[in-house]
């Protein structure tokens, strides 16, 4: 693989972990538990930090890291704002939305993986991809206890 694909790939793992980001901080200002509050936004600060290092990845191949999110990702949000303000601050809902945001980085992740690449960044995304599934079955895990009334934080 060279350069250009490994930027470009790269800037995609920025933006789909930037999207994560704010996704999750949206969840957090939208969801009424405190304790799931500060869970969200600690996830949140993680993807920070993946974006960071992902950041780093694409100047070390001679490239400039992407500064935004995607699209969709942006829609996604408001999405989840208008969903929760429908369904007056339900948690379940916004753990829906949520989940879906995650499983979106998981199959962005699944396929960066796929690619030929360094080893030392292989290693990098493998370390980064197994905090995202982490972060989607924990996810997962919560949207299935607010759907049957159980508090799992």
């Amino acid at each position: 693989m060279d350069n250009e694909r490994i930027i470009s790939m790269l800037n995609g793992l920025i933006e789909i972990s930037r999207d994560g980001a704010e996704g999750f901080k949206t969840c957090a200002d939208d969801i009424n538990d405190p304790e799931l509050k500060m869970y969200l936004r600690n996830r949140a600060q993680s993807c920070e930090e993946a974006v960071r290092d992902l950041s780093v990845e694409v100047r070390r191949y001679g490239g400039d890291p992407d500064t935004s999110g995607t699209a969709t990702g942006t829609l996604h949000r408001m999405w989840v704002d208008l969903k929760t303000a429908i369904t007056s601050n339900d948690n379940l809902a916004v753990l829906e939305e949520c989940e879906r945001g995650e499983a979106a980085a998981v199959m962005a992740y699944d396929n960066a993986l796929r690619e030929e690449m360094p080893f030392d960044l292989r290693a990098l995304l493998d370390r980064q991809y197994e905090g995202v599934k982490k972060n989607h079955d924990r996810v997962r895990h919560l949207r299935d206890a607010a759907r049957h009334g159980i508090k799992a934080v």
